[in-house]
């Protein structure tokens, strides 16, 4: 992988009426950015317009019709719609929604025909983008369908990674969801992100129970010991490196954590709450298992302080690089699996 390839970055905008353009631009108000790669956001020049005079901010703006017109080093607004759009910060609207949805489309066709190398996404409102067309929970889900692979959720930061079991699922539903298939799928993708899209050739993998103090030998349920646990120890007899499962409610406040390449949580808030308390504002969610790199910030749309201005931008900017790392990882790993004496002669070095 040249280091100096100016790699293609395609941008969504997000929920329109959140903070997503916001942060879009003030990530790129420091010219610098533009020094290693080269974003393309799918929107409109008169609506990135409106969001620069709105926070009075300075970055220069580069419009075009087609991704063919794509200028290296410059930030590029591929226009979708012509005509202007109503911000109506805060606020949950279908037309909002419907503009997220286009953004992501675009994007997502674009990234699948390779005219861009990764997609960072800004944030949508789950409310506003559902309706009878698209009726799926949240990006993942979408790009898991069009997208080759199967998709984790892996939050990821320098401090801690964190893969969940099941996602947007309701806290009811969550054990009927969890069986011996899907604990052996969700590990083999962490196990095989951790080694080609992070560079790390034994990842030690820990997970973490279902129920209270890991069910407490079928005292609070016995998910663990029917299916957790049994699945696990079929996975360490083929070579897997994995430990576990732990108690939730210790494991990350005893830094048990920081002894592990990642953890795997059994449900969305078993996993993000801790992640998002060590890591907020830096942390980046991460669709691994799939074909092609897609990243996106760890917050929300923002509406409690859309169009305020105290947006910031740190994780937007933190998933970007990390979208760029891990295609730049992948390339590495592609090379070095291809030609093993080039890896024979890297170790020699």
């Amino acid at each position: 992988m040249n280091k100096n390839e100016n790699i293609k970055v395609g941008i969504t905008i997000g929920d329109p009426n959140g903070i997503g353009g916001e942060i879009i631009l003030k990530a790129f108000e420091d010219p610098r950015m533009l020094e290693t790669f080269t974003p393309v956001v799918f929107a409109s020049t008169k609506l990135l317009s409106y969001y620069l005079k709105a926070f009075n901010l300075k970055t220069k703006i580069h419009g075009i019709t087609k991704l063919e017109d794509v200028v290296p080093g410059r930030f590029n607004v591929l226009r979708l719609i012509k005509e202007p759009f109503a911000v109506k910060w805060g606020e949950v609207s279908k037309e909002a929604g419907e503009l997220a949805i286009k953004s992501l489309e675009a994007a997502t066709a674009a990234l699948k025909e390779n005219k861009i190398d990764v997609l960072v996404t800004a944030p949508m409102n789950k409310e506003s983008i559902h309706s009878d067309d698209f009726k799926f929970p949240g990006h993942t889900d979408y790009l898991n369908q069009e997208l080759d692979g199967e998709s984790l959720m892996f939050m990821v930061s320098d401090e801690l990674r964190v893969g969940l079991l099941t996602d947007h699922v309701p806290v009811k539903d969550v054990p009927s969801r969890i069986n011996a298939k899907l604990i052996k799928t969700k590990i083999g993708t962490i196990k095989e992100s951790l080694r080609k899209d992070f560079g790390i050739s034994k990842p030690r993998i820990a997970v973490l129970g279902i129920n209270p103090h890991v069910g407490d030998n079928g005292v609070i349920g016995t998910e663990d010991q029917d299916t957790l646990i049994p699945a696990l120890e079929e996975l360490r007899e083929d070579g897997n490196i994995i430990f576990g499962p732990y108690a939730a409610d210790s494991f990350f406040g005893n830094k048990k954590f920081k002894e592990f390449d990642a953890v795997l949580a059994s449900y969305h808030d078993q996993g993000l709450i801790p992640f998002k308390t060590i890591s907020f504002g830096h942390g980046v969610n991460y669709t691994a298992g799939l074909s092609h790199v897609r990243t996106s910030p760890d917050h929300g749309t923002g509406f409690d302080i859309a169009g305020k201005g105290e947006a910031s931008p740190d994780s937007f900017i933190a998933a970007i690089h990390a979208a760029i790392e891990i295609y730049r990882k992948r390339k590495e790993y592609e090379v070095l699996n291809e030609n093993p004496l080039k890896k024979l002669s890297r170790k020699r070095r």
